[in-house]
């Protein structure tokens, strides 16, 4: 279990302060350019409108991870809906923790910001995803509280599927 970081501080990323846009986009960046981010690194296009877009979608709630002023962390968040229990959801699609910063219970941090934000939101429950291969973000999660998702042990735990549409990624 690691220790808790001082002088670590998460709060809400503001996209409009051109710093802190910034920094968000470097660590996204640098979490794409991982293998479990892809190892490719955010596109041109991504890197060009990423922020301007993503500060008008419906939902989002993001934070960065700050310790002695420098951005080492984020996590983006999604509000979304459970219609079987008729409340809302906050789904993290993003959580990234600086490669030199990792063990340090800095994605934990980020984690407990989201399950707050969560609950000021009325949601719930919280959701991810994560690579089935990717066994240090699988501890950290489980560590967290997650579980897989189950509805019934007979049908398994449910799967993350995908279907790229070729129209959108132009």
């Amino acid at each position: 279990m690691s220790q808790p970081v001082i002088n670590l501080r998460v709060s809400s990323v503001d996209l409009h302060d051109a710093d802190q846009a910034t920094a968000w986009l470097d660590l996204l960046d640098h979490y794409a350019s991982d293998p479990m981010g892809g190892g490719e690194g955010l596109s041109d296009y991504a890197k060009i409108n990423l922020v301007r877009t993503i500060r008008e979608v419906p939902g989002f709630h993001g934070a960065l991870a700050w310790l002695d002023g420098e951005a080492v962390g984020l996590i983006d968040c999604f509000a979304g809906f459970s219609t079987f229990a008729a409340k809302p959801l906050l789904n993290v699609h993003d959580i990234v923790v600086h490669a030199s910063r990792r063990g340090r219970g800095i994605g934990q941090a980020l984690l407990a910001w989201a399950e707050q934000r969560a609950a000021e939101l009325g949601c719930c429950k919280l959701t991810l995803e994560v690579l089935s291969n990717n066994t240090r973000a699988l501890a950290s999660y489980q560590q967290a509280g997650f579980v897989l998702y189950v509805l019934d042990p007979v049908a398994g735990h449910a799967l993350l599927m995908q279907k790229c549409l070729p129209e959108a990624l132009a």
